[in-house]
């Protein structure tokens, strides 16, 4: 934009008139279309990379079928737990011991 002009948040230098509105609709036309430009580069415009989304089909297909029953969780007993605790305890001090002797 020419500088000392309306849109420079500058009075226009003395000497030089007014920009005609012609000329200020031509820029903020220009502007706009710059806008715009960068809007489409920012909401998608560009080819989308990674897996696609499903179709609606297959979307609409899988909504209509019947859910899967939740698979039920498997739970130590305290005992098992104390077991398995033990074990961890084994197995670590026996890493620290191997550690200690080869460092």
């Amino acid at each position: 934009m020419a500088s000392g002009g309306v849109f420079d948040g500058e009075p226009p230098k003395k000497g030089q008139g007014l920009m005609s509105t012609e000329e200020i609709l031509k820029l903020l036309m220009n502007e706009r279309d710059k806008l715009n430009a960068a809007i489409a580069a920012l909401s998608g415009g560009a080819k989308r990379r990674g897996r696609p989304p499903k179709s609606a089909k297959v979307a609409s297909v899988a909504t209509m079928t019947a859910p899967k029953p939740a698979r039920k969780r498997r739970v130590f007993t305290a005992a098992q737990r104390k077991a398995q605790g033990e074990r961890m305890k084994a197995m670590w001090a026996k890493r620290r011991a191997a550690a200690k002797k080869a460092g």
